[in-house]
């Protein structure tokens, strides 16, 4: 099997809170807009990562011929589920699967 603890993807730049321009109009029960794009970020951010988990892990008990034919490697997989939140793990496996397939175009 291969050595899963020297991979190390491609850099991918984590995503970050875009807060909403603010009113010209304030109201007297004006809620805290940056504030609810916070939690808005994180829920959003909390619920990819879920979402990633329940779709990948069950691809690690697969064999490693059926993911090298859906395009995964299981050292891919493990890297990405160790990444941190900020950084979408589906676009990471992308990044990776680009990489290899440039280098197996040379």
């Amino acid at each position: 099997m291969r050595e899963t603890n020297n991979f190390r993807g491609p850099y991918v730049k984590p995503d970050s809170v875009r807060f909403p321009v603010e009113p010209r109009v304030l109201m007297p029960a004006m809620p805290p807009l940056k504030l609810m794009a916070i939690f808005e970020f994180w829920g959003k951010v909390v619920a990819r990562r879920h979402h990633f988990r329940r779709l990948f892990l069950p691809l690690l008990n697969e064999s490693d011929d059926l993911l090298d034919d859906i395009g995964y490697r299981k050292e891919e997989i493990l890297w990405a589920l160790r990444l941190p939140l900020k950084v979408d793990a589906l676009r990471a496996l992308e990044a990776c699967r680009k990489e290899r397939m440039q280098r197996q175009k040379e």
